[in-house]
């Protein structure tokens, strides 16, 4: 017993604290709306938020670093099996088969979400077993990290769900960014991406793809128009529940989730969207900062820069969809639209990173060490 509360005040002793205080606020503007829109949903989003609590706490609490040597490979090849297993007994819903129901209970997985964990972890883990000399990653073992990437992303565009795919490979590659890679790899991607892009929008991409992408560019969709309406309407200081037409009058689409920023703009207007990108940005900058304290522990580097990018994709790219500057793509705000999966997911790394931060400056406890939980300098019995 003396042993296990010994751990529990480490934990709490070497917690990242300013990360989960950054979220509260975020969480707190977000139920506030979502009670709103529909108390049904917010009583969802209050079982939701505790399940991720209890994600979050088992999180916390496993010693990843003794276990990531088996455990990230395993864990990455389950999941990409079904990956796989989603083209052949996967659920369509909306015309996308993304979904395995679980026989006798009915319940739906969509194995795309946990892979944005199994990627990120095992990156971190070839990073830890292999750093990146001096002058970054050279050719060879760059192609063994973006194996690691593209090979779900692959399986996860042909879904079809390129929104998700896409974050995947953005998050991958952001991390070996940070990490380090010869610039030569850098700029080569770069000039054959700019090359193949025209081919890969005309053979690439299905019809209703390039539809998005054509209404980007010239007239929005409906349910971005109707968005527009809602930001528009809110002003500066935004309006009254009952004013907010564009929700109140079901205009405005799945207002609690993909397009909830447009809700935020009717209600609370132009300061409640700037605070609400200020609290992402504060966040994405102390990952970061995390990222870079931590430069010679891979494994916390992997996870805070995978956070930091994942935050900033799903921010960029769903505010982007909500005003017209990029395609209309099924992503959600992070942490703060309507929804359970997403939401347990990002709970779950940021479990792991607080873990992986908490026990940084105690004995390691490795694929051939047993758990120590002891200081580095012990005091010496007298």
């Amino acid at each position: 017993m003396d042993s296990w509360l010994d751990i529990d005040k480490r934990i709490f002793k070497h917690f990242n604290y300013l990360l989960i205080l950054q979220l509260i606020p975020i969480f707190a503007i977000s139920s506030y709306l979502v009670y709103e829109i529909n108390r049904h949903l917010f009583n969802k989003q209050m079982i939701y938020y505790f399940i991720a609590f209890i994600a979050f706490s088992v999180a916390v609490i496993i010693p990843w670093r003794r276990i990531m040597w088996w455990f990230a490979p395993l864990f990455y090849l389950v999941n990409l099996g079904l990956l796989i297993a989603v083209e052949f007994v996967g659920k369509t819903i909306l015309g996308a088969k993304r979904w395995i129901e679980l026989p006798g209970i009915h319940i739906t997985i969509q194995p795309s979400e946990f892979i944005k964990v199994n990627v990120i972890m095992m990156l971190a883990y070839l990073i830890h077993k292999k750093p990146p000399p001096e002058k970054g990653y050279g050719l060879f073992q760059f192609i063994k990290l973006s194996l690691v990437i593209i090979i779900p992303f692959l399986v996860i565009a042909k879904e079809p769900d390129l929104g998700t795919a896409l974050v995947l490979l953005i998050t991958g590659y952001g991390i070996l960014f940070l990490i380090g890679v010869n610039w030569k790899i850098w700029l080569t991607i770069a000039i054959v991406a700019g090359v193949s892009a025209p081919v890969v929008y005309e053979k690439g991409l299905k019809p209703y793809q390039k539809k998005r992408i054509h209404d980007m560019l010239n007239k929005p969709s409906y349910q971005v128009r109707q968005a527009l309406i809602a930001i528009g309407s809110g002003g500066m200081e935004g309006k009254p529940k009952e004013e907010a037409t564009q929700t109140q009058l079901k205009f405005l689409p799945v207002s609690s989730t993909d397009f909830i920023f447009a809700y935020l703009g009717e209600r609370l207007g132009f300061k409640g969207m700037v605070t609400v990108i200020g609290l992402y940005i504060l966040l994405i900058f102390n990952l970061l900062y995390i990222s870079w304290k931590y430069k010679r522990d891979y494994y916390i580097k992997t996870f805070a820069g995978g956070l930091a990018f994942l935050f900033f994709v799903y921010m960029g790219v769903n505010i982007f969809m909500i005003i017209g500057l990029a395609p209309v793509v099924g992503l959600p705000l992070p942490m703060f639209s309507h929804g359970g999966t997403s939401f347990i997911i990002f709970a779950v790394i940021f479990g792991i990173l607080e873990n992986l931060i908490a026990f940084k400056d105690y004995s390691r406890y490795t694929s051939d060490a047993k758990i120590t939980m002891q200081p580095k300098a012990a005091i010496p019995l007298k």
